[in-house]
C-alpha cells in the first residue's frame, strides 16, 4: 500500500502530513509562512521561504512518521505567481500572491475583451487570476526567465520537471475551459505570447521523481488547494458544495463533466482530471477571512483566533462590516473596494465590531451560496466547511443562519493535504477508483439555523445595501481623483 507526503503549500503556512496506504495520518507538521502586504493592494511572498518550508515540513513529517514514503504529492495556492531562471531555478521576483490587486490597470485595459475571456475560461477578468499578475511581472519587474504560478517553481525544485495540473491552470485566464489548453489567442490578449508554458497534467498523473525527503518518491497528484479539499470533502455529485476557511473563504460546488459557465458572477473551473474525465466545479471568494481576524489582531482589538468568540457579542447592535480588506471578489469582483463599518455609535464595544466582521464574512458566504443555487438550478441542501477558522462558533452559526441550511464541519484541520493525499493515492493505483482513494469522514460538529428566515433575509438586504452604498462611495472617489 501507497504511503503518501501530501504538502499543502498556502498563504500563509505550509503543512506536510505523512498517510499511510489505510488512510491513517502518521504525522502533521506545519511551518509558518508571511505574506508581505504592501500599499497600493500589493501582496508578496518570498519564494526562497515557500521553498524552505516545503522542504523543511516535508522532512520533518518524514522523520516523525518514521516510515520511508513512496509519493509526494502538492496542493497550491492556485493563482500565485512568479518569474524565475528555467536553467537554474533562481526566482527572479518575489511571489506575487492571488490576492494581489495591482494588475488591476492591466484588466481595466483588457475590458473590451472581457466577455470573450469569459467565455473561453469559464472565469472574470480580475487581478484575483494568474495572468494579469503574469502581466504585471512582465511589465514591472522583469521580463527574464519563465513567468508561471508557484507550483510549477516547486514541482521544478522537487523533480527538475517544467509542469502544472489541469486545475491550476484553468485558474489561469490562459486556459480554454471545455480542451483545458493552453490558448493562443488568449495569451496574445494578455501580451504573454511566447512565454514557456509548462505541461499539463492531469490530476491523478506521476509527473516526477524526488530524492530530497529521503529514498526515491514518485510526485505527481498535483492540484489547487480548494479542490483538493473539495475532494476531501466528497463533493462528488453535482450540487454538492464545500467552503473552506482559510488566509480567505471559498466555496466551491461540484457541477459535473459538462463546463458551464457561470450566469451568477461565480468562476467556473477544472475540479479535476481524472481516469481520462474533467469534472468541473464553480466557485467563489472571499477575499479575507483569516486575514481580516489577523488585521484585528493587528490593530490589539483582539489576541488571535481563538478570542474571536470570546470577544465577540452576541448581537452586533446595528454594526455592519462589509470586510473588503483586499478589495471584492464574486460576485462583484470589484478590486478597488474598501473595507467599511457603518451603524457606530458611542456605544459600540469592541465585542460589536468582532461580531460585524464575522457577519460580513459570513454574509459574503451566504451571497456566494446564492449564486451557486443559481447557476445550479436548486438551492443547497447543505454546506461542508473546512479550515481553521471553523473552529469560531460565533461564524458557523452566523453562516448556518445567514444560508439557512446545516452546516457540516470536516473534523479534521487538514482538509487540504487529505484531499491531495486523494489524488496521489489515485495517481499511485490507476485501478483504484477516485470514491474509493478518499479517507471517509463525518461531521465533527453541526450547525443548524437558529434566526429565522425573515429575520436572516432582513439582515442580509441591510449588508447588501451596505455593500452598494460601499462600492457607490469607492466609484465617486476614483471619479474625483
Amino acid at each position: 500500500m501507497t504511503t503518501v507526503l501530501a504538502i499543502d503549500q498556502g498563504t500563509s503556512g505550509t503543512k506536510a502530513m505523512v498517510v499511510d496506504g489505510d488512510g491513517n495520518v502518521l504525522s502533521v507538521v506545519e511551518l509558518p509562512v508571511h505574506p508581505r502586504y504592501l500599499s497600493g493592494g500589493g501582496v508578496e511572498q518570498d519564494p526562497q521561504e515557500l521553498l524552505d518550508s516545503v522542504l523543511d515540513s516535508g522532512r520533518q513529517a518524514v522523520a516523525e512518521a518514521a516510515v520511508r514514503v513512496d509519493f509526494v504529492t502538492l496542493a497550491n495556492q492556485g493563482e500565485t505567481v512568479l518569474a524565475w531562471d528555467p536553467a537554474t531555478g533562481r526566482p527572479l521576483t518575489q511571489a506575487i500572491v492571488w490576492q494581489d490587486r495591482r494588475s488591476a490597470e492591466i484588466c481595466a485595459k483588457r475590458s473590451d475583451s472581457a466577455n470573450a475571456i469569459g467565455e473561453r475560461t469559464g472565469l472574470v477578468l480580475d487581478p484575483y487570476f494568474s495572468a494579469p499578475k503574469m502581466r504585471w511581472i512582465r511589465e514591472q519587474v522583469t521580463t527574464g526567465g519563465a513567468v508561471t504560478t508557484s507550483d510549477t517553481w516547486l514541482i521544478h525544485q522537487l523533480t527538475g520537471e517544467f509542469v502544472t495540473d489541469a486545475s491550476t491552470a484553468s485558474r489561469s485566464l490562459l486556459t480554454d475551459l471545455d480542451s483545458v489548453s493552453w490558448d493562443p489567442e488568449l495569451l496574445e490578449v494578455f501580451d504573454l505570447a511566447g512565454e514557456a508554458l509548462p505541461r499539463i497534467a492531469a490530476n491523478d498523473e506521476v509527473v516526477g521523481e524526488t530524492t530530497v525527503f529521503g529514498g526515491t518518491a514518485q510526485v505527481g497528484g498535483l492540484v489547487v488547494d480548494q479542490q483538493a479539499a473539495l475532494l476531501a470533502q466528497r463533493c462528488l455529485a453535482p450540487g454538492e458544495a464545500k467552503c473552506t476557511f482559510g488566509t480567505g473563504a471559498f466555496l466551491l460546488a461540484n457541477m459535473g463533466r459538462t463546463p458551464v459557465r457561470s450566469s451568477a458572477g461565480l468562476a467556473a473551473s477544472v475540479a479535476w482530471r481524472v481516469r481520462d474525465e474533467t469534472s468541473y466545479c464553480f466557485d467563489g471568494q472571499v477575499a479575507t477571512a483569516a486575514s481580516a481576524v489577523r488585521w484585528l489582531q493587528g490593530l490589539g482589538l483582539i489576541q488571535g483566533a481563538p478570542d474571536l468568540d470570546r470577544v465577540a457579542v452576541a448581537d452586533s447592535d446595528g454594526v455592519l462590516c462589509v470586510p473588503a480588506l483586499a478589495g471584492l471578489s464574486a460576485p462583484w469582483w470589484a478590486p478597488e473596494a474598501k473595507a467599511t463599518f457603518s451603524g457606530m455609535t458611542l456605544s459600540t464595544e469592541v465585542g460589536h465590531l468582532i461580531k460585524a466582521v464575522l457577519d460580513g464574512i459570513a454574509a459574503q458566504v451566504a451571497e456566494l451560496a446564492d449564486c451557486a443555487a443559481q447557476d445550479i438550478g436548486e438551492p443547497l441542501r447543505r454546506l461542508r466547511v473546512d479550515g481553521g477558522l471553523t473552529r469560531s462558533r460565533v461564524l458557523m452559526q452566523a453562516v448556518a443562519d445567514l444560508l439557512q441550511v446545516q452546516v457540516d464541519v470536516y473534523p479534521s484541520a487538514h482538509a487540504t493535504a487529505l484531499g491531495a493525499a486523494g489524488f496521489a493515492r489515485a495517481a499511485a493505483d490507476p485501478g483504484l477508483p477516485l470514491e474509493q482513494a478518499i479517507i471517509d469522514w463525518a461531521p465533527s460538529t453541526s450547525f443548524t439555523p437558529r434566526l429565522g428566515a425573515a429575520d436572516a433575509a432582513e439582515f442580509r438586504a441591510r449588508w447588501r445595501a451596505a455593500v452598494d452604498t460601499a462600492l457607490m462611495r469607492d466609484r465617486e472617489i476614483q471619479e474625483e481623483s
